[in-house]
């Protein structure tokens, strides 16, 4: 497909967004059931070995690097894709915009928000037993539900979920 067809593209894009235990991946899971095509660095990083997170800085780059491509290729296909990611920052979230933007795609944000406790007692109970599953320590987890950017409508096309069950 040509650069000039992308603009054509008619994919939807959902960017999954929370902290760490918020419930992003059980609803990306369920939109891939549906048909959508799930994209996740953590499952890339557990297809290349990786068990623990934070990953080093250059192995989250590359596997980065090649969900990025991944999504571009899709999206070129007409595919839709739900990005199973955190997009904790506002800039996060920018820099992904900025991505498919050309591609003719404006991106749906599907804010899961869910309670610190709730977070952490998930987390808390993670056997890292799968991709979905990585262990973070009980701080590291807590700081990123408190340094998490909540997103707004100013944004783009928004979607709240409250996941406190």
């Amino acid at each position: 497909m040509a650069d000039t067809d992308w603009a054509q593209s008619t994919s939807r894009v959902i960017f999954m967004c929370g902290p760490a235990g918020s419930g992003k991946s059980t609803i990306a899971r369920r939109l891939e059931r549906d048909g959508m095509v799930r994209l996740s660095i953590d499952q890339l990083a557990w297809d290349r070995g990786f068990r623990r997170m934070p990953l080093p800085e250059e192995v989250h780059r590359s596997i980065e690097a090649t969900l990025r491509a991944h999504l571009v290729a899709h999206v070129a296909r007409g595919t839709d894709v739900v990005l199973d990611l955190s997009f904790w920052s506002l800039a996060m979230r920018e820099d992904y915009r900025a991505l498919l933007r050309p591609l003719g795609i404006e991106p749906e944000t599907l804010h899961l928000a869910t309670n610190r406790e709730t977070c952490l007692s998930r987390v808390r109970a993670r056997a890292a037993d799968h991709e979905d599953d990585f262990q973070l320590s009980e701080d590291l987890a807590a700081l990123y539900f408190d340094h998490f950017e909540v997103p707004t409508s100013a944004e783009g096309p928004l979607t709240v979920l409250g996941r406190d069950d």
